[in-house]
C-alpha cells in the first residue's frame, strides 16, 4: 500500500512539474515574446563509477552542461509560436525551458555562485536596479538587455583582464530558465522578472489579463543594459575562489 501510494505522489509531483514549465514556456513565448524551445533533459547516469545520479539524455557521455542544452529540436528552432510551444510540452513536459538568447530576447552574464551572489551584494549596495537573475546550484545568470557582439567586444577589450569564468549568452546563445530541472539541479530565480513599468522594488511579474488560450498577459520584464553590471560581475569573478579562472558548470 505504501508503494501504491508513494507511486501517486511521486505521478501528481511529475505532472504538477510538467504543467508549471509549460506554464513558463507560454509566459516567455506568448506574454514576453522571448523564444523557447524544450531543453534535452537529464537521464539516470551510466557512466563507470556514477550512481544515483542525473546525467544528459544526450548521446555525449561527458556533456559539460548535463540537461541544460536544446537538442532535437535544436536551437534554431526556438519559437514564440503558443501552438509549437503546446506541442512540444505536450509530448515531453518534463523537458527545461531554453531561452534563446540575442536578436530581441534578453543576453545574458553567467558567473559561478558564489561570485554571483558577491555581485549581486555589492550592485544592490550601489542601489543599482537589477533585472531577473536565474540561479542554479552552480551559476548564476544575470538578464540583460540585448547587446551586439561588436559592442560586448568594445566593453571587454576596455577591461584589463576577464576571467574565464565569465560567461556571456547572446546572439545563437541560449540560457534554461526556471522551473526547470537540470543535472546540475534545480533552476530558480533568484530575483524574479519585474514589469517594465514596475518599480526596483517589484520582484514578480503583474497580470495584465488573459490572453486567449494562453497564460496571464504580462508586461515584458525589466533588463538592465550591460555595460551598468559588467564592472561588478568582472570583479566579482576575479575574487571567486581559484581567481575566477575555472569554468565552472
Amino acid at each position: 500500500m505504501r508503494e501504491i501510494l508513494g507511486r501517486r505522489r511521486r505521478l501528481r509531483l511529475r505532472r504538477k512539474e510538467g504543467t508549471a514549465r509549460l506554464d513558463a514556456a507560454l509566459t516567455c513565448a506568448t506574454a514576453w515574446q522571448w523564444p523557447v524551445v524544450p531543453g534535452v533533459g537529464t537521464a539516470q547516469a551510466t557512466l563507470p563509477g556514477e550512481s544515483g545520479g542525473l546525467g544528459c539524455a544526450c548521446p555525449e557521455p561527458d556533456c559539460a552542461v548535463p540537461g541544460a542544452h536544446p537538442f532535437e529540436p535544436g536551437l534554431l528552432a526556438a519559437t514564440t509560436d503558443e501552438r509549437m510551444v503546446r506541442w512540444w510540452w505536450a509530448g515531453r513536459p518534463a523537458a527545461p525551458v531554453m531561452l534563446a538568447t540575442g536578436g530581441r530576447a534578453p543576453c545574458a552574464v553567467s558567473l559561478p555562485a558564489v561570485a554571483g551572489a558577491r555581485a549581486l551584494s555589492v550592485l544592490d549596495g550601489l542601489g543599482m536596479r537589477l533585472g531577473p537573475v536565474v540561479a542554479t546550484p552552480t551559476r548564476w545568470s544575470l538578464l540583460v538587455a540585448p547587446y551586439t557582439l561588436e559592442r560586448l567586444g568594445e566593453l571587454l577589450y576596455a577591461k584589463d583582464w576577464v576571467p574565464s569564468s565569465l560567461r556571456f549568452h547572446g546572439e545563437g546563445g541560449y540560457l534554461v530558465l526556471p522551473p526547470s530541472r537540470t543535472g546540475a539541479g534545480q533552476v530558480r530565480w533568484e530575483r524574479p522578472p519585474a514589469p517594465l513599468g514596475a518599480s526596483a522594488s517589484a520582484s514578480a511579474p503583474v497580470s495584465r489579463g488573459r490572453t486567449k488560450g494562453g497564460p496571464p498577459a504580462v508586461a515584458a520584464p525589466w533588463l538592465p543594459d550591460v555595460e551598468a553590471v559588467l564592472d561588478a560581475l568582472v570583479e566579482a569573478s576575479t575574487g571567486a575562489p581559484g581567481g575566477g579562472s575555472r569554468l565552472a558548470y
